[in-house]
């Protein structure tokens, strides 16, 4: 089974990095259809976030694509936001609801998002407040349900215009890895000790090799693409997941 599972992790951090985002939501969805312990799954899609998501990050800081006094307001909120939402104590059934729900939502926004070039509005028009906003309510979902957050930044900022295309992904990937060191955080608070420490370390393992060949390989797919097929995985695996969970509560 596991060997099963590090395939599909190497696929979903494949194509997840090809358009800058981290692969927490479908890891996390993957893990409840095989029936792993409800206490690894977030801390193991956590790391998996900051394995992928890291190389980028040190990519677009690097060649200066961040925008930071945009980019600050929203993760210095949103990172004490997700390690609240990591400690918040939920029942697996409720924790499994929210995340299908959740992971339909992003499907949708993602479908709808469209590649933007340079069509964004002026930086002298940006609303600091609604920026954190924007990250408080994004980082505590991420923290609850264990992702990193950018699935749901990236289509809310493009449908926004908030910036180009290029600094939008570089905003996503920081608020992933940050918002996913902050759940971790918050996990190690609350995780019992029986965890399966080579379990993890080969999930982690590739995910690392996916994410670097998707890194690699970005510039020669259509983003439009990419995010519909990546639409259509996160929907399928949120259905999956209400449909398996959603009786529980009754």
């Amino acid at each position: 089974m596991i060997w099963e599972i590090m395939f599909f992790f190497l696929f979903i951090s494949f194509v997840y990095s090809s358009v800058g985002f981290g692969g927490g939501s479908s890891y996390l969805a993957l893990l409840a259809v095989y029936g792993l312990p409800f206490q690894e799954l977030r801390l193991i899609a956590l790391l998996c976030n900051v394995i992928v998501v890291t190389g980028g990050v040190v990519v677009y800081v690097r060649n200066k694509q961040l925008n930071w006094k945009k980019t600050i307001p929203l993760v210095l909120v949103s990172v004490p936001m997700a390690f609240l939402g990591a400690i918040l104590k939920i029942s697996q059934s409720t924790f499994f609801v929210i995340l299908g729900i959740s992971l339909i939502i992003a499907s949708v926004l993602l479908w709808i998002e469209k590649t933007r070039k340079n069509n964004f509005k002026n930086s002298e028009h940006q609303s600091i407040l609604k920026d954190a906003g924007i990250g408080a309510g994004i980082g505590f979902l991420s923290g609850l349900v264990g992702i990193g957050g950018g699935i749901f930044l990236s289509p809310i900022l493009n449908l926004m215009r908030w910036d180009s295309a290029k600094k939008i992904a570089a905003t996503a990937s920081l608020f992933i890895l940050l918002n996913s060191i902050s759940g971790i955080l918050g996990q190690v608070k609350t995780i019992k000790s029986d965890i399966d420490f080579q379990r993890l370390i080969l999930l982690c393992l590739a995910v690392f090799i996916g994410g670097q060949i998707g890194s690699r390989v970005s510039i020669k797919w259509s983003p439009v693409i990419i995010k519909r097929i990546t639409a259509v995985l996160v929907f399928i695996a949120g259905v999956n997941v209400l449909i398996k969970y959603v009786p529980q509560l009754f």
